[in-house]
């Protein structure tokens, strides 16, 4: 897996090993942290990499050509993009993310009426 800083387009690579398969999902845990700044978006890549034997032995099976070709293969799995914040959030109480949140402040000191001469 790979998570790319569209700031500074430096990618930080991970290696998952405890990854399972759960019907159509696969699911893993692992820590961003450092890598993650608040405020930066960030391009996340789900990737299988062809050249490491154990982990595709089963994909080996299928089409060995892979493996007797001396360069890098990998093939994407997933891709999306990540915005990092430290804002509260509750979906279910319907708190999203605000991108104005303690930017701007509202009065309400008039009632909005314009009068037109």
């Amino acid at each position: 897996m790979s998570i790319t800083d569209d700031s500074t387009n430096i990618p930080v690579f991970y290696e998952i090993n405890n990854a399972i398969t759960d019907v159509n999902y696969l699911k893993f845990t692992q820590a961003f942290s450092p890598v993650l700044v608040e405020g930066h978006f960030y391009d996340i890549r789900l990737y299988t990499d062809y050249n490491f034997w154990n982990t595709n032995y089963l994909l080996w099976e299928n089409d060995n050509s892979l493996w007797n070709v001396d360069r890098p293969t990998d093939a994407t799995i997933y891709r999306d993009r990540i915005f990092c914040t430290d804002q509260q959030i509750d979906q279910i109480e319907d708190e999203y993310y605000d991108i104005n949140l303690d930017k701007y402040k509202t009065f309400n000191s008039f009632d909005n009426t314009y009068k037109v001469f």
